[in-house]
């Protein structure tokens, strides 16, 4: 089951069109991270509270926008299918511009959760994108261009909080308009950039049946092989979650590490990722295939991750973030793996499914973690184990893995039933 565009665009717009994706996700990625060092010191601000109790609000924060993307994500996806990518993109990058503006502006705690809720909204952008790249991109070669795209977002994950650092020291609102101008910059980029690349013909009807989170489960019956390649999806997306959520908390607690330290940590881990991406996915995909490339990837981070756990050196914490690069060679790949099981016409529907799978994730990925550590490694514990939530994650790396290797070939699977 294959997927190419009916008339293709010819060179220069195809490079244009990656360009553009590239380019947006490197600075939704550095507008993501660049609040990031700001956030809890505004939360603390508008609530009048503690750091603990910010910690707690900033936890139902991070929960209203992941249920706002779960259900948003297939709406986006198949909106993409029905009128193209590019005015579904253009809208989305204008509603960043005016949520971050509401984050610079609120006034209340109650306008954060508005502005993280229309977040999840426009958030839904990673789906349309990734669309862009299934669109002008033969299969066989989708997975080098998704690696680009998880660099592109490595690297602004090390540029973003390492700006806002330096942002917030200029006042507690400057990253805030920083990001606004971002996606403002960005939404006139993709004015003038971005060509449509769904062409005409391989567009479909709006099916509000499907563009639900219950619905969009139909997939799952009509695309064979696309049920285990999002069971997959959602395990890895719970257990990779464990370094935005929990990563801050533990590192200071357990080794002692000062705010400087853990931000330059996660810098490396961003550095590392991205290096992988540049410098060794393209020849590891190529020797061992999709597949076997994210069973690397899975292997290597649950096994980073049970070393985290166990130990209580920072120095060894941070030599395990040299491999923990490899574990970027798991989302590439299975996206790849989720295009070939679509076919050029719903290519939105499916990356819309996928984004409400990792949007599931993230949900669960707080109301996991957080509580854990918290019962763990506080006062009075039922058992000392410092490292259980990071045990966790390894282990359903673990359980990824094991349904991994249980997938067939996309070139296996039946036709694909359309409808």
């Amino acid at each position: 089951m294959t997927s190419v565009p009916a008339a293709r665009l010819d060179a220069a717009a195809e490079a244009r069109a990656l360009r553009f994706v590239l380019v947006t996700l490197f600075l939704n990625s550095v507008s993501f991270g660049i609040v990031i060092p700001v956030m809890p010191r505004l939360v603390m601000q508008l609530a009048d509270v503690g750091i603990a109790e910010a910690t707690a609000i900033g936890g139902m924060i991070a929960v209203t926008f992941a249920l706002f993307q779960f259900v948003c994500s297939p709406v986006v996806g198949n909106l993409s299918d029905r009128f193209g990518r590019r005015p579904v993109l253009m809208l989305s990058l204008a509603g960043f511009a005016v949520d971050f503006l509401i984050l610079a502006l609120a006034p209340t705690l109650f306008w954060l959760f508005v502005a993280r809720a229309l977040t999840g909204i426009f958030g839904a952008i990673n789906g349309p994108a990734q669309s862009v790249v299934a669109d002008i991109t033969a299969p066989q070669d989708r997975s080098r261009r998704y690696g680009l795209i998880s660099a592109a977002f490595g690297i602004g994950f090390v540029l973003g909080p390492a700006l806002g650092g330096v942002l917030g020291e200029l006042g507690l609102r400057v990253p805030f308009y920083a990001a606004t101008a971002l996606a403002f910059a960005n939404f006139l980029y993709g004015l003038f950039a971005l060509p449509e690349t769904l062409a005409s013909d391989q567009r479909r009807r709006f099916d509000w049946r499907l563009a639900n989170p219950i619905g969009a489960l139909g997939i799952v019956r009509r695309l064979p092989g696309i049920g285990g390649v999002a069971a997959v999806y959602l395990l890895w997306q719970i257990s990779s979650l464990i370094y935005p959520m929990l990563w801050s908390y533990y590192a200071a607690d357990r080794y002692g590490w000062s705010p400087g330290i853990v931000g330059a940590s996660l810098a490396l881990v961003g550095l590392a990722m991205a290096g992988t991406q540049i410098f060794a996915a393209k020849r590891i995909i190529a020797v061992l295939g999709d597949r076997r490339a994210a069973m690397m990837g899975l292997a290597s981070a649950s096994a980073i991750m049970a070393a985290l756990g166990w130990t209580d050196s920072g120095v060894v914490a941070l030599l395990m973030i040299v491999p923990i690069g490899l574990q970027s060679l798991v989302h590439p790949c299975l996206t790849a793996m989720m295009t070939r099981r679509a076919n050029a016409s719903n290519q939105g529907e499916v990356q819309g499914f996928a984004s409400a799978v990792m949007a599931l994730g993230s949900i669960a990925a707080p109301l996991l973690y957080n509580p854990l550590h918290a019962r763990f490694a506080g006062p009075n514990p039922p058992f000392a184990l410092d490292g259980i939530a990071f045990f966790v994650a390894a282990a359903l790396a673990v359980m990824a893995l094991l349904v991994l290797t249980r997938l067939r070939p996309a070139d296996q699977m039946p036709p694909t039933v359309t409808g």
